[in-house]
Order: structure tokens, then C-alpha cells, then sequence
């Protein structure tokens, strides 16, 4: 059997590059995929290409709202920039064109991407430091505490004759049934 040579391969002619970076900023599978669609069919001078979400859509297996949904994220996190452009009909009348992409550099989607995590971790920092307090204080007085750990009767400071205008409405109240109660009346029937 003889071994059939491929033809070489012309980087530049059905090729297109994909940043290393953009499987290291937590991209969902359809940005990756609907990012590197635009890669692909960007021009290289202008980092531009315009096409619709059909288009989008139909290329990698999605409905055109979601290739809106996922346009939108990837603009978020600064990988794309769009914005509208204006076609002419036929009798004149200005209609809506597809969006123009821009692809932008990878630095400021990286930089976003740190941005965000920075701030998440702010964040979580914080949310632990008001646990922590809420912990020590419901610790040092937990009469006064917030929230009493399950099992545990919280801490009420009820004014006096506040009891009698809070009632069960059916059932017993520590061991006393409802009737027993002033002013409480069983639901005939």
C-alpha cells in the first residue's frame, strides 16, 4: 500500500490563530465557539467582520437568540465590540444592518478576567469577615444574636403584655389547647 502525500498546508490561506489565553478566562464552549467564528472569518487588516446571528447560528449549530446571548457575554468580558451598522433598501428606506464585530486584543480580556476575579475574592473576603462578626457577636450575647443555631430557642425580648396579642389561631400552645385559650374559637364543621 503506498502512503498517499497530503498537500503542505498554507497558514495563512484556511487558517486562522486562537489565543492560548482564551481557555485560561473561564469561557463558556459557545463563546469559545462563536469567538473563534469571528476569528475565522475576521479581516486581518481591521480585526472586523459583520455577520448575523443566522449566519452565526447556522455555522456552529445554534439559534440565532442564542448566539445573541452569548454576543453579549463575550462583549462583557472585552473579547468583541460591536455596533450597528445602517443598510439602504432597494426603494432608499435606511434598515438595520448586522452588528460589526471588532475583535479586541487578548490583553483586555485578561485584564477584565483578573478584574473579576479580584473582585470576587473582595467579595468573599468580606461576606467571611461579616460571618466571622456575626459568629463572635451571637457568641458574646446570644440573647441579642440575629439568628440562634438551630436547635437553640432564640433570644426574644418581648414587651410585657405583647403575649396576649400574639395567639395560635388552631392547635395548643405548650401543652394548653386553643379553647382554653380567651378568646380563641374552634372553625365549626
Amino acid at each position: 500500500m503506498k502512503f498517499r502525500q497530503w498537500p503542505k498546508r498554507d497558514p495563512n490561506k484556511n487558517y486562522f490563530l486562537v489565543p492560548n489565553e482564551v481557555f485560561h478566562i473561564g469561557l463558556s464552549h459557545p463563546e469559545i465557539s462563536i469567538y473563534c467564528y469571528l476569528l475565522s472569518i475576521e479581516n486581518r487588516e481591521t480585526y472586523q467582520c459583520w455577520p448575523s446571528y443566522k449566519t452565526i447560528g447556522k455555522a456552529l449549530g445554534m439559534c440565532e437568540n442564542t448566539v445573541s446571548k452569548y454576543v453579549r457575554s463575550l462583549e462583557e468580558k472585552d473579547l468583541i465590540r460591536t455596533e450597528p451598522t445602517m443598510v439602504r433598501s432597494k426603494d432608499g428606506r435606511p434598515l438595520n444592518g448586522n452588528l460589526l464585530y471588532t475583535i479586541r486584543p487578548i490583553q483586555a480580556a485578561m485584564e477584565s478576567f483578573y478584574e473579576r476575579q479580584f473582585r470576587q475574592l473582595e467579595e468573599d473576603a468580606a461576606r467571611q469577615r461579616a460571618a466571622e462578626r456575626l459568629a463572635e457577636s451571637s457568641r458574646r450575647s446570644p440573647q441579642n444574636a440575629l439568628c440562634a443555631p438551630l436547635g437553640e430557642p432564640a433570644g426574644l425580648d418581648t414587651p410585657s403584655g405583647s403575649e396576649s396579642r400574639f395567639r395560635p389561631r388552631s392547635g395548643e400552645l405548650q401543652g394548653v389547647p386553643a379553647e382554653a385559650l380567651p378568646g380563641t374559637k374552634e372553625k365549626a364543621g
